[in-house]
C-alpha cells in the first residue's frame, strides 16, 4: 500500500467524525438479518448496507434541519433522497475502487495525527485519549478498523477531487468571451404609449372572439389540482369571549407589569467619554466658545454619533450625573460628569415625560391578553381528549357537534390562503394528507388545534367559459388593445428613424444609460433590455407592452471597460464559476469512466431491504 505524503485536513477529519457518530443517532442503528451484508459494488470495491445507511440517514438530518420537519423513510424516498444517497454512495465506492487500483492511499502516521488532533478523541490533558476514543466510537456504533479505514478511504478520494479541481485551468480567450458577452452595455431611449393613446376605439368582441381567446389561454384559467379536505379547528379567538376572568386576576396582572403600565421620566442621551478631567473641560470649554460642536468632538475622535448613543434614560441609571442631566434641556450639552468608563460630556437628544396608566385604563388591555392567554391553556388542556376520541372512533363531524370546535371545509389547492389555509402548518399537512390518513388533532401555531380528512381528490380541470367570461373578455380587451397600440408604435418608429425626434411626436421620452444584461431597473418595461442587446445602434423598434406598447431606440454599444472594479471583479467570478463548472464536469466524466471500466453491481432486493429496516 502506498503512503500518502499529504496530512489528512482537519476539515475532511472533523467532518467525517460529525456523519460518522451523528449517522447512528438519526434511527437508531438497523439491523439486517438474512445476511444482507451489501447493497452492491463497483468493481472489487463492494458497497455495505451500513454505507447506504448512514449516508440516507445523514441526508434526511440534514433535510429536517433546514426544513425544521421530521422526515419519515417514506418521504424520503417520494423527495427522491434514496437514489440521491445510493449516486453519492456509486460515486464514493468508485473513488475507492480506483484509488485502490493506481495504489493510492494516506498512511498511518497521517492517520495517527488526524486521531490526535481531534477533540472528540482527547482527554482532560488536551491529549489523544484511547478510552474517549473507544468509547465514541462505540457509540456510533463502530470499530477503531472501520473508523481509520473511513478515513483513508476519504483521504484518498480528496486527494483525488483535489488533483481534478486544482488542475483545471481555462484560457483566457474563454474568460474574455464571457467578461465581453456579460460586461457590455447598452444606452437607449424609449417612450410608452398607453390606452388613451388609442387613435380608434376597441371594436365589440363577438362570442367566436371570446372563445377562441379563451381556448389559446386555458392554462390561465385552469384549476391545479384540488383537494376537498374536511376539517375541524378550534382557535382563542374563537373562544376568548367565553373566558371569564375576575378582576384580582386582572390586578396581579397589572401589579405584575406596574413597569411597563407607569413609566419614569426619561431623557435620550448621548455620551462622549474622555480619558481624563482635563480633556474633558477643554472639550467643554471648545463647545462652550462656539469653537465646535457635539457632532465635531465625535468626529475628531474617529467615531460615529451612533457610538455614543445611550438610548432613552432614567435619572436613577446615570448615576452621580443624573440631576445635571436631568436639569439640562433638550439639545444642550453638559459636563464634565463622572460615568463607569471616565469623565464625560452629555448630551440631551430629547426628553420623554413620565407616563402613568391607571388600572382601569389598563383594565381593556389586560382583559384581552389574560383572556387569549387563558384561552390556549384551555385548548392545550381539552388537545388530549380531542385525539383520544378521534383514535377511538369520533368523527369530526361528531367532534365539532360535542365540543367547542368548528367544523368547515375547503376546497384547498396550492393558491389558497384564506381562513385556515393562512396557517402554514394548514398548508403543509393538506400537501401531504392522503385518504388512508386518519384524523389526528395538531396545532396551527397560535395557540389553536385542528384536525383534517381528505374526502376527494380533483385532477387539474378549465374552469367553464361562462364562469370566468368577464375574466376572457377583460384579457381578450387588453390584448386587443396592446395590438392596436403596437401598430400605431410602429409608425412612430419608422418616423424616428427617418430623423424626428421623440418630443416631435408628442412622446414622453426615458434614457437608460449603460445599463448590463442584468440590470434592475424599477418600474421599466421588461421587455426592454432583451431587445436592447438584441438591436444594433441606431435602430428603433415597437414593442407590446401590458395593454400598451413600447416605442425605443437603441443609442449606443458600449464594450466591457476591464479597468474598472467592477469589471475585475465580474472577470475573477467568470474565472472561477467557469473552472468549477469544466472541473465538475471532468469529475463526472471521470467517475462515469471508472464506473465503466470497473462494471457497477446493484442489489435492489437489499436496497429495499434498508428501506424496509427503517421503517
Amino acid at each position: 500500500m502506498a503512503r500518502g505524503k499529504s496530512s489528512i485536513s482537519k476539515t475532511l477529519v472533523w467532518g467525517l467524525l460529525i456523519l460518522v457518530v451523528m449517522g447512528f443517532g438519526a434511527f437508531g442503528t438497523v439491523n439486517f438479518s438474512g445476511g444482507v451484508s451489501g447493497i452492491g459494488s463497483v468493481g472489487d470495491t463492494d458497497i455495505s448496507t451500513t454505507d447506504y445507511t448512514r449516508a440516507l440517514q445523514n441526508e434526511m438530518r440534514a433535510f429536517e434541519a433546514q426544513t425544521g420537519q421530521p422526515m419519515t423513510p417514506d418521504q424520503a424516498q417520494q423527495f427522491g433522497l434514496d437514489r440521491q444517497v445510493l449516486a453519492q454512495v456509486v460515486t464514493g465506492a468508485a473513488l475507492d475502487d480506483e484509488a485502490q487500483r493506481i495504489g493510492l492511499s494516506v498512511g498511518d502516521d497521517q492517520v495517527a495525527e488526524a486521531l490526535s488532533e481531534m477533540p472528540a478523541f482527547q482527554g482532560p490533558d488536551g491529549k489523544f485519549n484511547r478510552e474517549s476514543y473507544s468509547y465514541a466510537l462505540k457509540n456510533a456504533g463502530l470499530t477503531e478498523a472501520e473508523f481509520e479505514t473511513d478515513l483513508r478511504h476519504e483521504s484518498a478520494r480528496n486527494l483525488i477531487n483535489a488533483a481534478i479541481y486544482s488542475g483545471t485551468a481555462l484560457p483566457d480567450t474563454y474568460v474574455d468571451t464571457l467578461l465581453g458577452w456579460a460586461g457590455e452595455t447598452r444606452s437607449f431611449t424609449w417612450a410608452r404609449i398607453g390606452r388613451d393613446a388609442l387613435e380608434t376605439g376597441l371594436p365589440v368582441p363577438s362570442d367566436d372572439e371570446l372563445q377562441a381567446w379563451y381556448d389559446d389561454h386555458i392554462d390561465q384559467f385552469t384549476m391545479p389540482e384540488t383537494k376537498v379536505i374536511t376539517y375541524a379547528w378550534i382557535t382563542p379567538d374563537m373562544i376568548v369571549d367565553s373566558v371569564e376572568l375576575d378582576d384580582a386576576a386582572l390586578q396581579a396582572a397589572y401589579d405584575e407589569r406596574s413597569e411597563e403600565f407607569n413609566l419614569p421620566e426619561r431623557r435620550l442621551i448621548e455620551r462622549l467619554v474622555f480619558g481624563d478631567d482635563a480633556e474633558a473641560q477643554a472639550a467643554m470649554a471648545r463647545i462652550t466658545s462656539g469653537e465646535i460642536d457635539f457632532e465635531g468632538l465625535v468626529e475628531e475622535r474617529g467615531l460615529e454619533l451612533s457610538d455614543t448613543d445611550m438610548g432613552d434614560l432614567t435619572e436613577d441609571a446615570l448615576g452621580e450625573a443624573g440631576a445635571e442631566v436631568f436639569a439640562a434641556g433638550s439639545g444642550d450639552v453638559v459636563g464634565p460628569l463622572p460615568s463607569n468608563l471616565g469623565p464625560a460630556l452629555y448630551r440631551v437628544n430629547g426628553i420623554l415625560q413620565a407616563q402613568e396608566t391607571p388600572f382601569e385604563e389598563a383594565v381593556p388591555q389586560l382583559r384581552d391578553e389574560l383572556a387569549l392567554d387563558r384561552a390556549r391553556r384551555v385548548i392545550e388542556g381539552m388537545a388530549q381528549s380531542l385525539d383520544d376520541e378521534l383514535a377511538g372512533g369520533a368523527t369530526l363531524e361528531e367532534l365539532a357537534g360535542d365540543t367547542d370546535m368548528e367544523l368547515g371545509q375547503i376546497e384547498w389547492n396550492q393558491q389558497s390562503d384564506q381562513g385556515i389555509a393562512g396557517y402554514d402548518v394548514f398548508r403543509e399537512a393538506a400537501q401531504q394528507v392522503t385518504e388512508d390518513d386518519y384524523p389526528a388533532i395538531a396545532e396551527l401555531g397560535d395557540g389553536g388545534v385542528y384536525a383534517m380528512r381528505l374526502d376527494e381528490i380533483r385532477p387539474p380541470a378549465p374552469r367553464p367559459f361562462e364562469e370566468v367570461r368577464a375574466e376572457v373578455a377583460e384579457g381578450w380587451d387588453k390584448d386587443k388593445t396592446t395590438e392596436m397600440l403596437v401598430a400605431q408604435a410602429e409608425d412612430l418608429a419608422q418616423q424616428i428613424k427617418d430623423g424626428a425626434s421623440f418630443e416631435d411626436l408628442g412622446l414622453e421620452p426615458t434614457r437608460e444609460e449603460r445599463l448590463t444584461r442584468d440590470a434592475q431597473i424599477p418600474e421599466m418595461p421588461a421587455a426592454l433590455l432583451p431587445a436592447a442587446f438584441e438591436m444594433t445602434e441606431g435602430e428603433t423598434r415597437a414593442l407590446p407592452g401590458d395593454g400598451a406598447a413600447l416605442v425605443m431606440q437603441l443609442d449606443g454599444i458600449a464594450p466591457v471597460d476591464r479597468e474598472t472594479d467592477a469589471s475585475k471583479q465580474l472577470e475573477g467570478l467568470l474565472r472561477d464559476r467557469a473552472a468549477n463548472s469544466v472541473a465538475q464536469d471532468l469529475f463526472r466524466a471521470y467517475v462515469t469512466d471508472i464506473q465503466e471500466r470497473a462494471g457497477v453491481s446493484i442489489d435492489q432486493q437489499a436496497v429495499n431491504a434498508v428501506h424496509t429496516n427503517f421503517r
